[in-house]
This record gives C-alpha cells, structure tokens and sequence, in this order.
C-alpha cells in the first residue's frame, strides 16, 4: 500500500509517497497557491490521484513537545483534508526536525540554501515519510 506524506506550510505544502511495498519515500510534488481554499483543494486532489491508502500529515511540535499556532494550523489543515471525497485516512505524525533534515540532505547534496526553496517542502515530507516507513518495518532510521 501507497502512503503519502504531507509537510504543511502557510504558502507550500510538500507531498511525499512511498513505493507500493511501503519501503522507500519519494517526493512527489509541491503545491503553492496564493489561497488557502485553492492550496487545501489542490493538496487533496494531489493526493486522491496518488492512490494511496493512507496520508500522514506532519505536525510541528516544539522540541519540548508542546504544540503552537502551526500545530494548531496544521491539525486544521489535516481535518479538512480527511473530509474530501476519496480521501483515505488521515493520520498526523510528528515532523520535528524534518526540515532542517531535508535542508541539511540538501546541502550535502549540493544544493545552496537559495536552491531549495519550492523543493523543500517536499524533501522535508520525504524525510517525514522515511522515518515512519522505517518505523513501521522495524528498520533503523534513516541516516539523512
């Protein structure tokens, strides 16, 4: 079964999907829209085209574990998101940290800070993706 992750932002929002064995995370797209409404309709169809049999959406908790306005923001985001046809369940998954690992994995790759912009999002997505993948299967963490 397909999973896709989605790394929620006020401008982008990052979609991630895993193979079909549920092992390997990939990013998949990156939707940014000037609206809110034609994000959150955009990242639904996204994801009811991917197939996937279950959607992961992060949830920025501070390091000490508390949640704020983005928390708050991406929990809403999360429930209208579960509430579109076709839609399959949503689940949401702490992303501490996912961000500056993408950007880090970035970097080390090659690609300047300037570079990233548009693609972070769904590289912060695939490495929110990976971690519950390997999590699931028992594997060790991914060493991004």
């Amino acid at each position: 079964m397909r999973i896709a992750a989605v790394d929620y932002g006020t401008v982008r929002v990052g979609i991630a999907l895993s193979d079909e064995l549920g092992m390997i995370a990939s990013p998949y797209a990156t939707i940014q829209t000037k609206s809110d409404e034609e994000r959150l309709q955009k990242t639904a169809e996204a994801l009811v085209k991917t197939g996937a049999g279950k959607v992961l959406v992060g949830l920025p908790k501070h390091m000490n574990g508390s949640e704020g306005e983005s928390a708050k923001l991406a929990r809403d985001f999360a429930e209208k998101l579960g509430g579109f046809p076709g839609m399959p369940p949503v689940q949401m998954v702490d992303e501490r940290l996912s961000t500056l690992q993408a950007s880090k994995m970035m970097r080390e790759s090659g690609r300047k800070a300037k570079e990233q912009k548009g693609v972070i999002d769904s590289a912060a997505a695939v490495v929110m993706l990976q971690s519950y993948l390997d999590a699931s299967t028992g594997m060790p963490p991914s060493d991004w």
